[in-house]
């Protein structure tokens, strides 16, 4: 094992990772329900879902049995000119759970780029239109939409993650991240501004891009749903397409199957899918729009849509995501996030009394502890392995999103260690 670790170390690039000077990594050997079991034969329990994806642990059965299944016949064709049924079966599966009038499925591989794939059909969509100036286009301080280049340039370009790049990035127009909380209602200064955005700038832009209720890796900010049906409501005033990135929250995360589901009849015109999709297993995205995105698209020059990954819809990946899909619409899911939901509020409040916390807030399966000031990663790592759970921190954010199959001792061996690790390293 020490070769290949050594070998990990000078040459292996980790995300978010300094080549010269990497943090430890932890090797794992074997992944079962919700836990990680490393090469020393410690097992931890993963408060991370795999980065929000694994929803119903490791080493399913039903899901390594559609991936065996499936590679009997093929694992993988080229979708240009071609297609298969496990990429037929899983549109047809997503279109029925969806939000009613999303019709048109691109299959992409991975989520950053099915954000690319929806600010291209938005830029497409309105040169059909003879709008080639409406070609840029707004979101919310705060947000995180993906590393790639379009993707970025829709994330908080002073606070996120990519703020180095900012120079070379597409230029767009940033209103206020909403202040309004999940249960209270809609802060008129928050939809005031993003009306004034719109208002003053709509000639230029083609889409309004927003994560649904959960703002994810740009801080792990929670809003209320008003806020969201009267970004709809503007976008439809101003002649704006409305792009939701339910990456982070589709499949039940925050309670609902699609965080877009609190709002009753609510329809965004393209919605973008990844992570959980496949439950963990492969590389997945989706990225869905309306009739008349598309048609107006297919009315243009040229009349197609200028996007074609080479492992589009590849038909391993639809097979265990379509799978996922039952296994997660045939489970208790709803129970299960509702029970997370509780007990996080309950296990994650006494962090609030340590004084390095700044906010302590659970939404769904989501629980975020807020610090003042960033972590020590490595020793904040070392200590939660210690505790026997994994739970990856950044910046300032301490953050679970477990499973839905964990059980209440696993969930609070999880909050007990955040407690545990943040007292120690005060």
């Amino acid at each position: 094992m020490t070769d290949w670790l050594d070998f990990d170390r000078q040459h292996l690039w980790h995300p978010y990772a300094n080549i010269a000077d990497p943090l430890p990594v932890y090797p794992v050997i074997h992944a079962e329900g919700v836990y990680l079991t490393l090469a020393n034969g410690k097992k931890l329990i993963d408060g991370m879902s795999s980065w929000w994806a694994a929803i119903h642990g490791y080493n399913h059965p039903v899901l390594n049995a559609a991936i065996n299944e499936q590679l009997q016949s093929m694992a993988h064709v080229m979708f240009g000119g071609l297609t298969h049924k496990p990429a037929v079966e899983l549109a047809q599966l997503l279109l029925s759970i969806v939000p009613k009038g999303l019709s048109k499925i691109f299959f992409a591989d991975s989520g950053s780029v099915a954000v690319e794939i929806a600010l291209k059909q938005a830029i497409q969509y309105w040169l059909a239109l003879g709008k080639p100036d409406k070609n840029r286009f707004a979101t919310v301080r705060s947000g995180y939409h993906g590393d790639t280049l379009g993707a970025m340039s829709v994330c908080d370009p002073v606070n996120g993650m990519h703020h180095l790049f900012h120079p070379v990035l597409m230029p767009n127009y940033f209103a206020p991240a909403p202040h309004c909380h999940p249960n209270q209602g809609l802060h008129v200064t928050d939809i005031t501004a993003l009306d004034r955005l719109l208002d003053q700038n709509h000639s230029h832009i083609a889409a309004l891009i927003l994560e649904p209720l959960v703002q994810g890796a740009g801080g792990m900010r929670f809003y209320c749903v008003d806020y969201l049906e009267q970004a709809r409501v503007l976008c439809d005033e101003y002649e704006v397409l409305l792009i939701c990135d339910e990456i982070a929250t589709g499949f039940g995360r925050t309670g609902q199957l699609f965080a877009c589901d609190y709002v009753p009849h609510f329809t965004p015109d393209i919605l973008c899918l990844g992570k959980a999709l496949t439950g963990g297993y492969l590389s997945l995205a989706a990225t869905l729009c309306t009739d008349e995105v598309a048609e107006t698209i297919a009315s243009g020059n040229p009349p197609v849509f200028m996007h074609g990954p080479t492992f589009m819809a590849n038909p391993l990946a639809c097979a265990v995501a379509k799978a996922s899909v039952h296994v997660l619409l045939d489970s208790p899911w709803q129970q299960q996030v509702k029970a997370i939901e509780s007990q996080l509020k309950t296990e994650l409040k006494p962090c609030q009394t340590l004084s390095q916390v700044k906010d302590v807030r659970v939404f769904g399966a989501i629980g975020v502890v807020e610090l003042y000031q960033s972590v020590d990663m490595a020793a904040m790592q070392n200590c939660f392995v210690k505790q026997g759970v994994w739970v990856r921190p950044f910046n300032n954010l301490v953050y679970l999103m477990p499973p839905y199959i964990i059980t209440a001792a696993q969930l609070s061996q999880l909050t007990q260690a955040i407690f545990t690790c943040l007292k120690e390293h005060a």
